[in-house]
């Protein structure tokens, strides 16, 4: 996919958004101005937050825990997003654009949050955290994902009598 095709209306954030974690002349220094950088480093941090909340084919995913509506996070706007994954997009999205560079950032604190962000994500994932604020999908789609009960037990004892 090229990024220069990426409308950035339709982006859960936008480059101008990164301001909370990096300034404005190190995202130009580092992308030398250049804002398809900046959206493929969005776009990469938005589809590793994505691949920690939805579900896989997995037994695991099976287990009773909160099986996130993805697409409606997702595809809220302005006042209407998640603060804490917006939070995390940001962190993760600075990461993936420190990694062209260094350049007036200090890397080992960068690194540290990303890896701080993608903690926090394992667990949201492993339903160790929840966000109450999060959409949930319905028991209808949830059912539609659950796999055919299966049966277990054993033979009758057998007697030599």
């Amino acid at each position: 996919m090229k990024l220069a095709q990426v409308e950035v209306g339709n982006m859960f954030i936008s480059k101008e958004e990164l301001g909370s974690v990096i300034y404005g002349y190190q995202l130009d220094q580092i992308t030398e101005g250049d804002e398809s950088i900046a959206l493929e480093a969005i776009n990469a941090a938005i589809e590793e937050v994505k691949s920690y909340l939805t579900g896989n084919n997995k037994k695991e995913w099976f287990d009773g825990r909160i099986q996130y509506d993805v697409e409606a996070i997702f595809n809220a706007t302005g006042q209407d997003r998640n603060s804490i994954i917006l939070a995390q997009i940001k962190t993760i999205s600075k990461w993936h654009i420190v990694e062209l560079s260094n350049s007036d950032i200090i890397y080992e604190t960068a690194k540290e949050r990303y890896d701080r962000a993608i903690n926090y994500l394992n667990k949201l994932a492993k339903g160790e955290i929840t966000l109450s604020s999060l959409p949930v999908k319905t028991e209808e789609a949830q059912g539609a994902q659950q796999p055919e009960p299966f049966l277990y037990g054993s033979r009758k004892k057998f007697n030599h009598e």
